[in-house]
């Protein structure tokens, strides 16, 4: 196929009923077990899973909850944030990170990013650290782990927890080691469209320490069904979705690997394309592309350009956080994170899913390819 080839194929996003064809005997088998069961709320389902999730990352505790951002605003309670501590995170994620922060009675402390990973910078941390802090939350972003080498460093210097906001790097690697392995507490989201996900919202919390656990588990429980030695909250995985993660969870390994080849494919075809900028890896992490994040200062045109052609594109984030209206109190200018603020108006997330077959991959490199040289403008 060649950049000028009138041929076209409808590209989505993300091919979540592709993925479920593939497996489509065992999440049904799955589904109509806990049908049979009657075990909706809690039960087995979701115990298996909150075992085999920490037997898989090699820790002691998986404390599952309704979604991601329960799991970072549960984790924050229960180590004890109180109100006007500060607490360091990164200028560019999703908001459920800086969120929870305020919820739980903290105050947001944004921190720039680096270049390449859009991770959060450690170099820059702890300028952002006074009497107040009392904890950091890095953003493993798009697949790729921050430097949790450093990151760990700084905290214990100046005794600060650490969250690991793991949402989109599941069975990512940092130095050898699994994201998610090296904070207090690491949380995970399992959104529908995540590397592991269910079939509605999902999360948890993943930690070494037997009183968080034991703490975090009884708050998203109405502090502890039966005994309710506080006041808690309602945030329980469902047993349906605990039982797709069930049948999900021995391909998630297969479906990483699958991610990985179509990223080196799109490297290989658009290498010199234009001024893209393909996604880089720091040093020491293994990627599990969540998503594949390309760069251009042409990013808008590109867009529609491809949106014509058929293929479905993503701004993941189209704003750096500090920079939304949310935000608007703390009175952040773009020189304050230059590198979140130019990377905002560069970025474009590709399609990228495990089913996705080459044909797919050539025809989105070739459209992009085309709009560079303008043969198929």
């Amino acid at each position: 196929m060649h950049p000028g080839d009138t041929h076209r194929i409808k590209v989505p996003f993300v091919d979540l009923y592709a993925q479920y064809q593939s497996i489509r005997p065992e999440i049904d088998a799955a589904i109509r077990g806990v049908i049979a069961e009657s075990a909706f709320v809690r039960g087995p389902h979701v115990e298996s899973f909150e075992r085999a999730w920490a037997k898989t990352l090699g820790m002691r505790h998986c404390v599952s909850c309704a979604n991601g951002t329960d799991a970072l605003y549960i984790s924050m309670r229960g180590l004890q944030l109180k109100p006007g501590d500060e607490v360091i995170t990164t200028a560019h994620s999703w908001i459920a990170t800086s969120e929870t922060i305020t919820q739980a009675g903290g105050r947001v402390v944004f921190c720039d990013t680096d270049e390449d990973t859009f991770t959060i910078n450690p170099a820059l941390i702890e300028s952002k650290i006074t009497p107040r802090t009392v904890g950091i939350i890095p953003v493993h972003l798009y697949g790729q782990s921050a430097d949790m080498e450093a990151i760990m460093a700084i905290a214990a210097k100046h005794k600060l927890w650490v969250i690991e906001d793991c949402a989109q790097a599941h069975l990512a690697r940092f130095k050898g080691r699994l994201a998610g392995t090296f904070g207090n507490a690491a949380t995970f989201s399992f959104y529908p469209g995540k590397n592991l996900g269910a079939y509605g919202d999902a999360g948890c919390i993943v930690t070494n320490d037997d009183k968080l656990a034991d703490w975090t588990a009884a708050f998203a429980r109405h502090g502890g069904k039966g005994d309710h030695v506080m006041e808690g909250i309602n945030s329980r995985l469902d047993g349906l979705q605990a039982a797709i993660l069930n049948v999900k969870l021995p391909h998630l390994g297969d479906w990483t690997e699958a991610r990985r080849r179509i990223a080196s494919r799109y490297d290989e075809l658009l290498s010199g394309v234009g001024d893209i900028v393909t996604p880089k890896i720091g040093r020491d992490r293994d990627h599990v592309y969540h998503l594949y994040v390309i760069r251009t200062e042409r990013r808008d045109a590109l867009k529609k350009h491809l949106a014509d052609a058929g293929i479905t594109t993503v701004l993941n984030y189209p704003k750096a956080l500090p920079f939304y209206p949310a935000y608007a109190c703390l009175g952040h200018k773009p020189s304050d994170f230059p590198v979140a603020y130019r990377n905002q108006s560069l970025i474009l997330s590709l399609p990228v899913f495990p089913e996705m077959g080459n044909e797919m991959i050539v025809y989105i490199a070739s459209q992009i390819k085309g709009y560079f040289d303008g043969s198929n403008a």
